[in-house]
């Protein structure tokens, strides 16, 4: 399960982290180095726990830590979700300039608030969001998440592949950067108090 769960991550990065970097032309006019933003995040609509639409303006005027992930997970979202929460414990105050956002990948057996729950049980400050199976899919291909459904034992048995990326948006919702997981605790309060 471990090697499956480190070939996950690396195909995460493969796939949605490599889109992340900045793209830099090959040929600028006057000899100037141009760049062009990273396309990751974006527009999205979801539900909150307590069925309230949220969309990415009502978290305007703070920074996003943005984690996708499931309910039903074994490892990686749960470990990714302690990290996040122990980090944002030890930024202290400062970590209320921060809007920590858990999306669930599996709009089937994840309902709002079964997501808001579970995000809480890590952390008050988690705020866990789902919505339609298309809802969710938006959100996901806006921050360049792989994700498959992987057959079980029988159809309510499934399990998610997904990529484990701590995404940082700005203050109006723009990529800054992200974190593969796993990373440390410390390492995380780190990069989230020097952004700040």
């Amino acid at each position: 399960m471990r090697s499956r769960a480190i070939a996950i991550v690396l195909l995460g990065l493969a796939l949605g982290g490599l889109s992340a970097w900045v793209i830099v032309s090959q040929s600028p006019p006057n000899g100037t180095l141009a760049t062009g933003k990273a396309l990751v995040g974006g527009p999205f609509s979801l539900v909150d726990a307590s069925g309230k639409r949220v969309t990415e303006k009502d978290f305007a005027g703070r920074k996003m830590l943005v984690f996708f992930g499931f309910t039903s997970c074994p490892d990686v979202c749960p470990g990714g979700l302690q990290v996040i929460a122990a980090a944002l414990q030890k930024l202290g105050a400062k970590a209320d300039k921060i809007a920590p956002v858990f999306i669930t990948l599996d709009a089937e057996r994840d309902p709002a608030a079964k997501v808001g729950e579970y995000a809480k049980s890590f952390s008050p400050k988690l705020i866990g969001l789902s919505g339609t199976a298309e809802e969710v899919n938006a959100a996901a291909k806006a921050y360049r998440v792989y994700f498959k459904k992987v057959p079980g034992t029988d159809p309510a048995n499934y399990n998610i592949d997904h990529s484990s990326i701590i995404y940082l948006m700005d203050e109006s919702g723009q990529y800054i950067t992200h974190y593969p997981y796993p990373i440390t605790v410390d390492e995380l309060a780190a990069k989230l108090e020097q952004a700040l």
